[in-house]
């Protein structure tokens, strides 16, 4: 079949159906499922092939049991770009009626082949052979399906069968009767009004007037109100033409993350300070480039959904990271973050995207220059296209006066950046604080409850925040939320709902109170803590209850286990801190990707250095740490200071566990979490943590060069970081199997790493060896932080299962050391939250002063040997081979992919 069958069906001054179309993905096969409510109700299955998409109508819709075989009727292909219809196509018009976008993805053949062109050719043979057997990767529909060609009955006629695996239901899949891309039912896409088709989406035409629903043109801005109410000094003109050329050149940034400011309590004036409103939105990234772009929430979660705003950005055509905030504005033009919550087109709300920070602009990286140089190039270049992408105005202004302005008008809250701060995507910083008019707090929701005799889904949603990875009970909330969207929430809830309590401590969620002194016999339903609110509040109680709470809206743009009480900090305390942390001007800094000399002179026992702008002293520098080679502390200081550039990469933004040897090698030694009061006022990244008593305490998180040498000075010979960052410290960014040998020799280590990868060869996973520096050696494989620590886990348990079956001689999968009967422990239990092993260029506590060393595989063969790679000799070493172990920290592979091969394969 080709086109013109549709096109001959079709008079397109009519209907918007699309033309045309070609797919952009060079790497799969795209598939959609559009419920099409014309002369009958039915589902149209379509699947990319020969760049059109082969179609079937399947009357009664997909079943995901294996028992029940639906007719699918093949009919004439489609363009590719119908694959985004939907709307209303004109009564008396060829297949007239409501369309939904039901369902999508891409799909992939049973049969695994490498490549999109294999696969196509592989799936056109099975057509013509009338068997089509694929695998799904929907948003609905998951797994193994077959498409079958029926003999003996009229037309066309094929069976869509669902095969038994992991996503085999009996449940009515097409209960689930929203629209992927709007949001919408049938009949609620019927009932929009006049509407303009545009990529597959209705838009309402704005300042017009129409029978449908209008979107009010809001008043003035936030921002253009406060520069009325406030005075305010003008910024700086800036040359942007200099400014480009100082900034160093550099490819796109990847793998960014938001700069977050400090919650603190109250406002503050001072003239090294901007002040802008505080956006009550999605923070969102934008990547622009001539050829597309790609917006996306903190946690890179697509904000194609907002498609005005990223139809706006590809009309700027330029090669630009910018940072922002999505908000609806209503009539007041204040930002209404349940309409943002509920906006599905522009029928819903005035969309706009606030734009407050770039980071790289053609091939020049930004976030190193100060604030308000970013600003000058941002204002230069930020195209003045369309009202609904706007420069976030920041001001010099008296920062009192400005959020007294700000509670006036109701807004949220104000920012106060510092106008010389740089971008860094790490941790919260000091140098952006936000000081909130209303209170407001991301929660978890836990579950919920329904008073007897109320004829509403639910009364009350249970909240929680998480502690310490430990979900904690913060009360419950009761208003704020009306009927519609109780309803539109049980949705969500049902495929949550649960019999085990989220809490470690079943919380008394119907204790009586001064307010409600009688009990209402409302039993909680509890629900797998997924699902992330957002609350006004008026105290926290010393339980932690938040007090008097009013429910503002879902969030989509955050996990569930990153959501923790949000504490304020006094404001002059936070301002004196960055003030201290900050380098004096003039401080000079080492120069990049250039040898470093020694830190420390050969002959002073004490010396002082200015390191990242801290004063570290270093004591004791004759001590010698390793006896039998003579090494001592001032060996140690210098080896890290310049091995820094390589080591910190695998550091930052890790809790560190400082296993401190103050005596040497072989004196007493002891690990250290806590560093509460214990390290300097400069050092302010830590990370917060609570022990079995009750107690809080809070580890050191891996920084810059000063972090690295204080943890030296301690007597931390090597250094330990978590497998998993701050941002998101439940999802390692790699998994580790560590070869752990016992009265095993170091060729037996060996053999052993060259089984795992030729295991994971088979599999198509990549693996990155380095020594422990000891006596065994570590394999890491990368995952970006996109799974947690039980996944990662439970795939190192797959692979080290496989090895052992193959090297059972010498190999053991006992914790138990008295259970291995002196044989190699394959560890794949280091896989958990707070586990730590030496990371890449860490010296170790053991003679010869040997470093875990980062290695490749073809070093990886009989001859090595621990001591290959020592103090003395290991930066001569790098500046041969660079860093090998890069890609540990670079793309992640697809886990659940990867383990259905792994199934298969072995």
């Amino acid at each position: 079949m080709s086109l013109e069958k549709y096109n001959e069906k079709r008079d397109f001054s009519k209907t918007k159906e699309p033309k045309a179309g070609k797919s952009k993905d060079k790497e799969h096969l795209m598939f959609v499922i559009q419920k099409h409510d014309a002369t009958r109700l039915h589902y149209d299955l379509r699947l990319e092939m020969e760049g059109v998409l082969k179609s079937w109508a399947v009357p009664k819709g997909p079943s995901t049991d294996p028992t029940v075989k639906h007719l699918a009727m093949r009919v004439e292909d489609h363009p590719f770009d119908y694959r985004s219809f939907e709307g209303i196509i004109p009564k008396g018009e060829y297949g007239g009626g409501t369309v939904i976008v039901w369902d999508q993805g891409y799909y992939e053949p049973i049969e695994e082949i490498k490549g999109k062109k294999a696969q196509e050719k592989h799936l056109l043979k099975q057509l013509e052979a009338g068997s089509v057997k694929i695998r799904l990767f929907g948003e609905k529909l998951k797994g193994e399906f077959a498409l079958v060609k029926t003999k003996g009955m009229e037309g066309d006629s094929w069976l869509l069968i669902k095969h038994k695996d992991e996503f085999t239901s009996r449940k009515d899949i097409t209960q689930l009767d929203k629209s992927v891309l709007s949001g919408k039912t049938i009949a609620q896409m019927e009932k929009t009004g006049d509407k303009v088709w545009k990529n597959g989406h209705e838009e309402t035409v704005r300042n017009t007037k129409t029978k449908g629903k209008q979107t009010a043109e809001p008043d003035t801005a936030p921002d253009e109100q406060l520069a009325e109410k406030v005075e305010t000094e003008a910024l700086p003109d800036l040359s942007v033409d200099s400014i480009l050329k100082k900034a160093p050149k550099s490819d796109v940034p990847k793998g960014i993350k938001p700069m977050k400011a400090t919650l603190v309590d109250e406002p503050f004036d001072n003239p090294d300070w901007l002040y802008e409103v505080k956006w009550d939105g999605y923070r969102s990234l934008a990547y622009v480039t001539k050829n597309d772009v790609e917006l996306i929430s903190r946690n890179n979660i697509p904000f194609s959904k907002y498609y005005p705003i990223v139809d706006l950005l590809k009309q700027w055509k330029t090669d630009a990271v910018i940072d922002g905030e999505l908000v609806v504005l209503n009539d007041q033009g204040l930002s209404d973050f349940g309409a943002l919550q509920n906006w599905r087109s522009e029928a819903d709300g005035h969309l706009v995207y606030y734009v407050f920070d770039i980071l790289w602009y053609k091939g020049k990286n930004l976030m190193e220059l100060p604030l308000v140089q970013r600003q000058a190039v941002l204002k230069e270049i930020l195209p003045v296209q369309d009202e609904r992408i706007r420069q976030s105005q920041s001001f010099r202004a008296n920062g009192v006066e400005f959020f007294d302005a700000a509670e006036r008008i109701g807004l949220e809250g104000i920012m106060a950046k510092k106008a010389e701060s740089t971008y860094t995507s790490d941790l919260r910083s000091r140098e952006w604080l936000k000081i909130k008019v209303q209170r407001r707090q991301e929660v978890v929701i836990a579950g919920f409850t329904r008073n007897e005799g109320t004829n509403k889904p639910f009364s009350a949603l249970i909240l929680g925040v998480y502690d310490n990875g430990t979900l904690r009970y913060a009360g419950k909330v009761g208003t704020g939320f009306n009927g519609k969207q109780q309803k539109e929430m049980m949705a969500q809830f049902g495929p949550l709902i649960t019999d085990k309590v989220p809490f470690e401590t079943v919380p008394d969620v119907d204790k009586p109170s001064r307010f409600r002194p009688q009990r209402l016999g409302a039993k909680p339903t509890w629900l797998k803590p997924k699902l992330v609110g957002e609350v006004n509040f008026a105290e926290v109680t010393d339980e932690g209850v938040f007090r008097q709470a009013s429910f503002k809206g879902l969030r989509e743009d955050k996990k569930a286990t990153e959501v923790i009480l949000e504490k304020e900090q006094h404001t002059q305390q936070a301002v004196k801190a960055e003030q201290e942390s900050r380098p004096p001007k003039g401080a000079v800094q080492p120069p990049k990707n250039k040898e470093r000399k020694t830190l420390l002179n050969p002959t002073e026992e004490t010396q002082v250095r200015k390191i990242c702008g801290h004063d570290l002293k270093f004591t004791n520098l004759s001590k010698v740490y390793w006896p039998e080679d003579g090494f001592t502390k001032r060996d140690m200081f210098n080896y890290y200071y310049r091995v820094a550039d390589y080591i910190l990469p695998y550091l930052l933004d890790r809790p560190m566990s400082l296993n401190r040897f103050p005596g040497g090698i072989h004196g007493p030694s002891f690990y250290q979490k806590d560093v509460k009061g214990k390290a300097p006022a400069w050092m302010t990244k830590t990370f917060p943590y609570t022990t079995s008593d009750g107690e809080h305490k809070e580890y050191l998180v891996g920084s810059d060069e000063s972090y690295l040498l204080w943890m030296a000075s301690l007597g931390c010979i090597e250094m330990n970081p978590w497998f998993s960052r701050v941002q998101s410290p439940d999802c390692p960014d790699f998994c580790v199997i560590d070869l752990d040998p016992d009265q095993n020799t170091f060729e037996q280590v060996i053999e052993a790493a060259q089984k795992v990868k030729e295991v994971l060869d088979a599999i198509d996973v990549p693996c990155y060896p380095k020594t422990s520096g000891s006596t065994g050696m570590h394999l890491y494989i990368p995952l970006e932080g996109q799974y947690d620590y039980d996944q990662s886990q439970l795939f190192a348990k797959i692979i080290v299962t496989e090895v052992h079956k193959q090297l059972k001689s010498f190999t053991s999968l006992e914790r138990q050391i008295k259970n291995r009967k002196g044989k190699m422990y394959l560890d794949f239990l280091q896989n958990r939250p707070g586990a730590t092993i030496a990371g890449a260029y860490s010296l170790r506590p053991k003679p010869g002063a040997t470093v875990s060393m980062p290695l490749s595989w073809d070093e990886v063969k009989p001859g090595l040997t621990m001591r290959d790679f020592t103090i003395h000799n290991a930066l001569d070493r790098l500046k041969e081979t660079g860093d090998l172990f890069k890609g540990v920290l670079g793309k992640g592979i697809d886990l659940l992919k990867t383990i259905q091969k792994a199934q298969k394969t072995f």
